[in-house]
């Protein structure tokens, strides 16, 4: 997953595979699962997930989709690294590569996907040129990335209360840098790049926290977006953070905490 946020901004890190797993990956191989099923692919075919991160996604489709082949790339070293030791299918490779310039041939697979990445790129309109490049005639493109501005909601209550302490922040939360997260503007950008048969779906999530600490503890490991701007704070600004979310956050008699998440997936054919 590639970074990219203007100078200004808090650098969004994406390196360390454990640290990323116990913040979001645990989260997006639920979501990865009921994408899947969304497109409905049949068994036998040439994947390339555009953007691999740990391999969640990639880990789904062996999993559940009997695939010929899968081919994950993905920006960071780190991340590639910690898909291969994680992943040993002789099915599926990894290899370390920018979504923009993709490093495979002209229609060489069936479905072309992504999770969670789309928004991380600078030209998103490349990153879907490039996955419709790769795939067959009639092939398919899809990706799905999080409803940062409504219904991933253990992250928007982390960034309503950063906003609520210092308004400045509004302008770093994922939801106001990341407009391409929302059905209109995937079905746009899908159709200007030539796909055909495009739609939309939300996909759901509960995502459950035994108690606060399993809340917060996520956003400590220094990788994503909220993470990575915890990194910039003074110890008093993060206890502030952290007391202004344990106030806000709705939290059940037992000490648990449970949200959903919604990610918006989008499919086309070439």
């Amino acid at each position: 997953m590639s970074t990219n946020t203007p100078s200004s901004q808090p650098v969004d890190r994406w390196a360390s595979g454990a640290p990323y797993e116990a913040y979001v990956g645990r989260w997006s191989r639920q979501i990865a699962r009921q994408f899947l099923e969304w497109l409905d692919i049949p068994a036998g075919k040439r994947w390339l997930d555009v953007g691999s991160g740990t391999g969640a996604l990639s880990q789904t489709i062996l999993q559940t989709r009997q695939p010929a082949q899968v081919i994950g790339v993905d920006r960071s070293e780190g991340f590639v690294g910690f898909a291969r030791q994680q992943l040993s299918d002789a099915r599926v490779r990894f290899e370390v590569a920018d979504a923009q310039s993709l490093p495979v041939e002209d229609n060489t697979f069936d479905v072309a996907v992504s999770g969670l990445v789309l928004n991380f790129v600078p030209q998103h309109d490349r990153v879907i040129s490039e996955m419709k490049r790769a795939v067959a005639a009639d092939g398919i493109v899809a990706v799905y990335v999080w409803d940062y501005a409504d219904k991933m909601e253990f992250m928007r209550y982390f960034w309503d209360a950063a906003s609520a302490l210092d308004p400045a922040n509004s302008s770093l939360d994922e939801g106001s840098r990341f407009p391409i997260c929302h059905p209109n503007a995937l079905t746009s950008l899908f159709e200007s790049i030539g796909l055909t048969e495009v739609s939309t779906t939300p996909i759901d999530i509960a995502t459950h926290f035994k108690d606060f600490d399993d809340y917060w503890q996520p956003f400590l490991g220094a990788q994503g977006s909220a993470p990575s701007y915890l990194q910039t704070l003074t110890e008093a600004q993060r206890i502030a953070l952290r007391d202004r979310l344990r106030a806000t956050l709705p939290t059940a008699a037992d000490g648990s905490i449970s949200l959903i998440a919604r990610a918006w997936a989008a499919r086309g054919r070439k």
